[in-house]
């Protein structure tokens, strides 16, 4: 008994010592940059401009976070990751955040040891054709060709599609998106699946995005969000408020037209999120103009949508689910009191 004792008191100090090791805000302000992995290239997500600048809906939630505890949006180290490569990167610590395009699952939190902090993004898997092929629904895919993506839930998600419609879809599989996209182009497949907001994206990577439609069915669930390591509430913390300071900042009328005005504000929920009420910022090793900085150096949920993803953006996604509560959809975030 005594020996167990000792053997558990040993474990728990083990425990309690790589805890104590896990702080990864302390790192991130002595470095002065967040090392943030994102997508190699995904157009509206995450991928450089002509100027050679990283842009997209997950490039800002990295520069959300940067905003909320360096002060910057600018002073992100973008770590460029493939699917395969994403995990392991952020498990051995060559990255402090993902964000990239990642689903959450049971899966890659028990098994993985990773954390999701919040879902940013409301998916599902869908299919892309060509429109010539007359087809209006993924049940009229029996014995197609199929590209899809290696390492995601993608391939899992179309073989129990398949198997579950008994459509006999052949699956290919190949290492990334461009590759993806090369094989549907080159005629190895007839169909692309993934994400539907992804789908999108690499239909503009086509010769004529005109001529490929995405199909109305949605197969799975799909939550995106950011990812972080187990071990570290205090950072886990500080990036799943960073992304509910820009849902909230969107519920409460705040952008960053309406900022200047919502520091002056006299209403409780305003004066509680621009920081001249309580000590919230403090309560996460920031700042109290944590939420102030993020709206100024990215703007609120829907502005960063919009701008990257949105209706007049070159990807043309509605808002559909991603719409806040309280306009429809189902986007909600815990309130800063």
């Amino acid at each position: 008994m005594k020996k167990y004792a000792l053997a558990l008191a040993a474990a728990g100090a083990l425990l309690s010592a790589s805890f104590a090791q896990a702080d990864t805000l302390a790192d991130v302000k002595a470095r002065g940059t967040l090392k943030c992995g994102v997508n190699q290239g995904l157009l509206g997500f995450s991928a450089k401009d002509d100027k050679g600048q990283w842009t997209g809906f997950d490039v800002d939630l990295c520069r959300a976070v940067a905003a909320a505890v360096l002060g910057d949006a600018s002073k992100v180290d973008y770590v460029p990751l493939s699917a395969e490569a994403r995990f392991p990167a952020l498990q051995k610590g060559e990255i402090d955040l993902l964000s990239r395009n990642s689903t959450w699952t049971m899966g890659r939190e028990a098994e993985l040891k990773l954390l999701f902090p919040a879902v940013s993004y409301y998916d599902g898997q869908g299919f892309l054709v060509p429109a010539a092929k007359k087809v209006d629904g993924a049940l009229e895919l029996t014995n197609s060709k199929v590209c899809v993506q290696a390492g995601t839930t993608s391939v899992l998600n179309a073989r129990d599609y398949s198997n579950q419609n008994n459509l006999a879809l052949e699956l290919i599989e190949l290492p990334g998106v461009n590759e993806v996209v090369q094989g549907y182009a080159d005629g190895k497949c007839d169909v692309i699946t993934t994400d539907v907001s992804q789908l999108y994206a690499l239909r503009l990577k086509l010769a004529k995005p005109a001529d490929h439609i995405v199909l109305p069915d949605v197969i799975s669930k799909e939550p995106l969000g950011p990812v972080v390591r187990q071990g570290d509430d205090q950072w886990l913390n500080v990036v799943k408020w960073s992304l509910f300071a820009l849902i909230n900042a969107e519920e409460l009328g705040i952008s960053q037209a309406t900022l200047d005005q919502a520091l002056k504000s006299e209403k409780p929920d305003v004066k509680r999120f621009v920081g001249t009420e309580g000590s919230y910022g403090a309560q996460l090793g920031l700042g109290k103009d944590w939420a102030v900085l993020i709206v100024r150096n990215v703007g609120n949920y829907g502005e960063v949508f919009e701008r990257n993803i949105g209706t007049n953006s070159k990807l043309g996604i509605p808002r559909g689910i991603n719409q806040l509560w309280s306009t429809g959809g189902i986007l909600y975030a815990p309130p800063i009191r």
